[in-house]
């Protein structure tokens, strides 16, 4: 009988366990570092106002109580998507003079009636300032060949005339062409110019987060070396490389020195510390510069991380995310 009773309050153990949900991720053991420059193109969810101008003597879009920011989502009951939705829809409304907006301001969703003035040229305007998406460089840090999701940059984009996070609908990554290199100096980030080729389309993305941005890659996968994901705890002060182009679509490989590892469960991004020591990457760019974000980091034959950002007092010195914390960002 005992036995019995033992048998069963095991099974009912052995039940209970089983349904249990059990939480495993996804992402390859192995797989294909980035270091190639990308055109990024980000479509916001709404229009966002990026600033307010004067009409005659008044301020119409402040006198409506919109502000930079507030992201415009219907004019007069219909959606807006676009910019060009939006004029549609002002100038069907020019005839009163007033649009009806719906906004969202911090996750509130409000409406107003903004009043149209006419300037000194007697044409009808708004006094708005808007912008529908965000267009930019940046690096591939990696792309899993299991999942064919990819990620880029290591931390958000920002908007910069409002310094908040595009929402976005959706986006692309494209080809580009590393032009040139305007040199980081002390108190300054230098940046990479390139050529566009914006119908040459690598991915869709889908996410725009402060670990990067992330989505499917349709293209091609490249048939490149696979390194394996290291877990914070393998990565090791010491010598280590980067991944980027800084001409044309080459990517290079170049030395830094990994001088800390931060394994805090509360930070997220700026993981990794190190410093650039490589001659020939300090003489073309004068350390990390902007475009560079992104740029894969390898040690050994893992890939450990990617650079989010720059020492601004010492652009020979910046800080990386963990691959991981990417990797994850990309599962969700």
């Amino acid at each position: 009988m005992i036995l019995k009773k033992i048998k069963k309050a095991c099974l009912t153990f052995l039940l209970v366990i089983s349904i249990f949900p059990t939480f495993v991720l996804a992402y390859s053991d192995y797989i294909i570092p980035g270091g190639e420059n990308i055109g990024i193109e980000l479509n916001a969810e709404g229009i966002m106002i990026v600033g307010l101008y004067k009409v005659n003597n008044t301020f119409p879009a402040r006198d409506a109580g919109l502000r930079v920011g507030d992201i415009i989502i219907e004019a007069n009951d219909q959606s807006i998507t676009t910019v060009d939705n939006l004029v549609t829809n002002i100038n069907i409304a020019s005839k009163n003079k007033k649009v009806t907006i719906k906004y969202r301001r911090n996750n509130e969703i409000k409406t107003t009636v903004l009043n149209l003035h006419k300037d000194e040229n007697n044409v009808l305007k708004t006094g708005l300032y808007v912008k529908d998406s965000i267009t930019g460089i940046g690096t591939l840090s990696f792309i899993d060949p299991g999942t064919k999701l990819f990620g880029a940059l290591g931390h958000e984009i920002i908007e910069k005339s409002t310094g908040k996070v595009l929402d976005i609908r959706d986006g692309k990554i494209f080809k580009t062409s590393v032009s040139n290199i305007e040199r980081s100096e002390i108190g300054s980030p230098g940046e990479k110019n390139a050529k566009f080729f914006s119908n040459n389309i690598f991915g869709k993305v889908l996410e725009n987060t402060n670990k990067g941005i992330f989505g499917n890659y349709t293209s091609e996968i490249p048939n490149k070396k696979l390194y394996k994901v290291a877990k914070p705890t393998e990565i090791k002060l010491g010598p280590a490389k980067i991944l980027t182009v800084l001409k044309d679509v080459d990517i290079g490989t170049y030395d830094i020195k990994i001088t800390k590892v931060n394994n805090n469960d509360n930070q997220k991004t700026k993981n990794i510390s190190f410093e650039i020591t490589d001659g020939k990457l300090i003489k073309t760019t004068g350390g990390i510069v902007q475009g560079m974000s992104g740029s894969p980091i390898i040690q050994d034959e893992y890939i450990v991380g990617a650079i989010t950002h720059v020492v601004i007092d010492n652009p020979t010195r910046g800080y990386g995310i963990f691959i991981t914390n990417m990797l994850e960002e990309a599962e969700n």
